[in-house]
């Protein structure tokens, strides 16, 4: 078996099509092609349905695609003792991380890392989905909830609040309410239910029963925009909210807390890239505590 058959079938199964695998690989379509049907040939077996929206995995190709990931992890860390990565920080790290925690706190600092490391580069994804670790969809992820399946590491960096909030603007019109009753009056901003990634994020019914919002915005950092332009009155990060001097805590309703964890897969411990970054990230985190309390 061609082990560079493998990484095509990869990009193949993670790209959802042969085109977008042969962009990311920077072949062109028929390479990949004839690459896959040589690897599918080899392994007697179809491996792809091919469909007129894109490749989708047969049973046999979701089988093998786990073989094929331990193989790339193997792969990583062979390569990186033969290089003796251990002796040098070097390569790239990504990083996938929801947009508050993403935008708000590691944005302005990770930029130190590449000063401590000129030959590392940094990959930051903050959005406001989950990252498949496994698929290397990220190297190390920031999660709101400790993994409880897969060869995972993780570690916990900080427990954090979410408050509500509002304009000072809005405030002065319409008043803060005084209890959770009272916001049925308001006009509320939250997320979009049905993208929620994780079920810890689904946190408006902590505030109220019949939370119900008229502007609903997916990404954290776009529901505390919209507040600060006076919007009306939402759930926000008290670290991200804090930093906005336009906004007033409605503190008459107590906020809620949550956890953010350091997660990356158990086959890149030994490699000293993810070593470094993720002890820099722990060591912000540490560093500046009480902006999450």
């Amino acid at each position: 078996m061609n082990w560079d058959d493998v990484r095509i079938f990869l990009a193949v199964a993670r790209a959802g099509q042969i085109l977008g695998a042969a962009r990311r690989l920077e072949l062109n379509h028929a390479t990949v092609s004839r690459r896959i049907a040589a690897l599918e040939e080899a392994l007697r077996t179809k491996l792809f349905r091919r469909l007129t929206t894109g490749s989708e995995l047969t049973p046999a190709g979701e089988r093998f695609l786990a073989v094929a990931e331990r193989m790339e992890a193997e792969m990583i860390v062979a390569r990186a003792e033969v290089a003796g990565e251990g002796d040098a920080v070097s390569g790239t790290v990504r990083i996938g991380a929801p947009d508050g925690f993403g935008v708000a706190f590691l944005a302005p600092r990770l930029g130190a890392v590449t000063e401590l490391y000129p030959e590392l580069k940094i990959q930051l994804v903050p959005v406001p989905r989950s990252f498949s670790l496994s698929r290397r969809e990220a190297d190390i992820a920031i999660t709101t909830e400790r993994p409880s399946e897969g060869r995972l590491v993780a570690a916990k960096l900080v427990d954090y609040t979410l408050g509500l909030f509002c304009a000072k603007t809005y405030a002065e019109k319409h008043g803060l309410p005084q209890n959770t009753a009272d916001l049925a009056a308001h006009r509320l901003v939250g997320y979009v239910h049905d993208l929620v990634i994780n079920p810890t994020l689904d946190y408006a019914a902590e505030f109220s029963r019949d939370w119900n919002a008229g502007f609903e915005i997916s990404s954290a950092l776009g529901q505390a925009e919209a507040v600060r332009a006076g919007a009306g009155i939402g759930i926000l990060h008290t670290f991200v909210a804090r930093a906005m001097t336009e906004l007033v805590s409605v503190a008459a309703i107590a906020p809620i807390r949550r956890a953010y964890w350091l997660v990356y897969h158990e086959q890149m411990r030994g490699l000293s890239r993810i070593q470094a970054v993720a002890g820099f990230i722990a060591q912000a985190v540490e560093r500046e505590r009480t902006l999450f309390s």
